[in-house]
């Protein structure tokens, strides 16, 4: 006797994924944002030295570089079901993330 096959799966729905995956993306950017400002406050508030301020060109940087990289990820959620991130998208992120690490780093010590 031989096993009922499944049923055919109906056409995905992405419902509410892709809103959810661009509040994602709005969010993180404001979180970068509040980094960067508080980046650059500490900067000032410690005194502007020459190093301050390579560190503090350095995450304006890599904020605006992760803007850039959210703003490419959100026009491609305007179609519809959003596509699988990009390689070279997830390694700009991640070098913004990085980038910002390094920077706060660099303005506390």
């Amino acid at each position: 006797m031989t096993s009922p096959s499944p049923p055919p799966s109906p056409a995905r729905d992405p419902g509410l994924q892709p809103e959810r995956t661009r509040l994602a993306w709005r969010r993180t950017t404001l979180a970068c944002t509040v980094a960067a400002v508080l980046a650059g406050r500490a900067a000032i508030h410690r005194g502007l030295s020459p190093g301050g301020l390579v560190a503090l060109a350095l995450c304006a940087l890599a904020w605006l570089g992760f803007l850039l990289v959210t703003q490419a990820r959100i026009a491609g959620l305007g179609t519809g079901r959003p596509s699988p991130l990009a390689g070279r998208t997830a390694v700009a992120a991640a070098a913004c993330v990085v980038a910002f690490a390094v920077c706060g780093a660099a303005l506390l010590a």
